[in-house]
């Protein structure tokens, strides 16, 4: 998920099937909006109060934004800590953790 020069940081978040909350990430405020569908945990994503991103599907090791171009200074992705297993609300912040990347791979 990282090469040597990548830093990443985890992001707080609550083991609760719906949740919104505001972070400051690389110098910029970013909005995370976490739901829990039938079908999967899914993430919209505002930037400097701007939706970015909206109904990502939030896989294990997948890049949420994937692209320079959503005006994120970065990227998210879901990590299972025991696993390989798409994240679900009741093991976010434990067994599923959110991950920072600032800035992109060239």
């Amino acid at each position: 998920m990282s090469t040597p020069t990548t830093t990443l940081v985890q992001v707080p978040i609550s083991a609760v099937p719906a949740q919104m909350f505001k972070i400051t990430l690389a110098a910029q405020t970013l909005q995370i909006a976490l739901r829990q569908r039938a079908t999967g945990l899914y993430a919209d994503i505002w930037c400097a109060g701007t939706r970015v991103l909206s109904g990502v599907l939030c896989q294990d090791r997948t890049w949420l934004a994937r692209n320079a171009a959503t005006g994120l200074p970065g990227d998210l992705a879901f990590m299972d800590t025991q696993g390989t297993q798409d994240p679900q609300s009741t093991g976010l912040g434990t067994r599923y953790v959110l991950l920072w990347r600032s800035g992109w791979p060239a």
